[in-house]
């Protein structure tokens, strides 16, 4: 766990990934940093528009992304290219490392959804985490990822992510 300084212009790369293999990665803004969360801002990463069905991210779209040092999740606000909030993306991870200008995040397959308005409160791709064999491999961070998602659906439920714990 490591808090060294971040790239002079506030810069971060954040790197996401995923069985070993790097996901994606892309530059972000530094917006705080104390060190145990690390929050940034970015635009949306991916190629094109992805549409869940419940949302769609697309180009414009800022995400501002919390990653805890301590805390097996990341929880990122979306917002609109108008500043009009979609709602909130979660991912399970191991906790972020810190590396030089790198924020490292290891994604766990299990995901939460909490929609702008509270109504929609989903947990996602349980059935990719059960066929990933973390649980065989891993029991205790499996059982830390499940413990990380309901804990975030509870958030959720009980008012969402406005005030999130430091």
């Amino acid at each position: 766990m490591s808090a060294l300084p971040a790239d002079p212009a506030g810069r971060v790369e954040v790197v996401l990934v995923k069985g070993g293999r790097t996901k994606i990665r892309y530059p972000a803004e530094l917006l705080h940093e104390d060190g145990v969360r690390v929050s940034v801002r970015a635009s949306w990463a991916g190629e094109g528009v992805r549409d869940f069905g419940f949302v769609r991210f697309e180009p414009g779209d800022v995400f501002t992304e919390h990653y805890w040092l301590d805390r097996w999740y990341s929880v990122k606000e979306v917002r609109a290219g108008d500043g009009t909030l979609k709602g909130w993306y979660c991912d399970i991870t191991r906790p972020a490392t810190r590396s030089g200008t790198e924020l490292v995040v290891e994604d766990l397959d299990l995901d939460l959804w909490r929609s702008a308005d509270g109504r929609d409160v989903r947990r996602l791709d349980e059935d990719e985490f059960a066929e990933s064999g973390l649980a065989e491999r891993d029991p205790a961070a499996a059982s830390a990822a499940v413990a990380a998602l309901d804990e975030l659906e509870a958030l959720a439920r009980e008012g969402g992510f406005d005030d999130l714990p430091a």
